[in-house]
């Protein structure tokens, strides 16, 4: 297995949305398998093709679902996404704030849907489904955003676009050939 560089806001492919798997073969396998070594290299909770400069539809997750009481671990392959209405108001910055991998070192709030379905293949194309709440929805809400070439910081209020928009310029975060390497790069979450 391998851990891939993450790539940075400002990459081509985080801004265009990602291409369907067509083949459930090997390569798609060994695909997945360093999708996970990586995102555990990382100590996120999600990452997408994209996000390690591959354009294809594919997710992998490893997290705590506090609503449902258990860990879930998987992989979502041209996913569709089903969403309760996003509530109204202003985000919260102690309970909705967000973070990315290929967002280094910056966190904002964002209004989510609090329930989701998500329907697609795991990686021998065999279906999986899944209805969550609470965070965890909010993790499959992020991680199929990336598939649809949406970032969560493209999504933020008219406040804390501005603030992003600040970081945005004082990071460097809209040039592509940015990246970093989990495991090897100092870690920019402080994990």
């Amino acid at each position: 297995m391998t851990i891939h560089p993450i790539v940075v806001y400002g990459e081509p492919v985080l801004h265009r949305k990602a291409e369907k798997i067509e083949s459930f073969d090997a390569e798609l396998a060994e695909l997945i398998d360093d999708m996970f070594e990586t995102l555990a290299a990382s100590n996120g909770v999600g990452l997408a093709a994209p996000q390690i400069g591959v354009g294809k539809q594919i997710f992998v997750y490893d997290a705590d679902d506090e609503v449902a009481g258990v860990r879930r671990r998987g992989v979502f392959v041209n996913p569709i996404l089903v969403a309760s209405k996003i509530p109204d108001g202003r985000p919260s910055i102690e309970d909705e704030s967000e973070g990315c991998l290929s967002v280094p070192a910056l966190d904002f709030p964002l209004k989510r849907a609090h329930k989701v379905t998500i329907n697609g293949v795991d990686g021998t194309g065999e279906p999986v489904s899944l209805t969550v709440e609470g965070w965890f929805a909010r993790i499959m809400q992020h991680e199929y955003d990336h598939l649809q070439g949406t970032l969560y910081v493209d999504r933020l209020d008219k406040k804390w676009s501005k603030k992003w928009k600040r970081a945005q310029r004082e990071f460097g975060y809209n040039e592509p050939g940015l990246s970093w390497l989990p495991g090897t790069d100092e870690d920019p979450f402080g994990h």
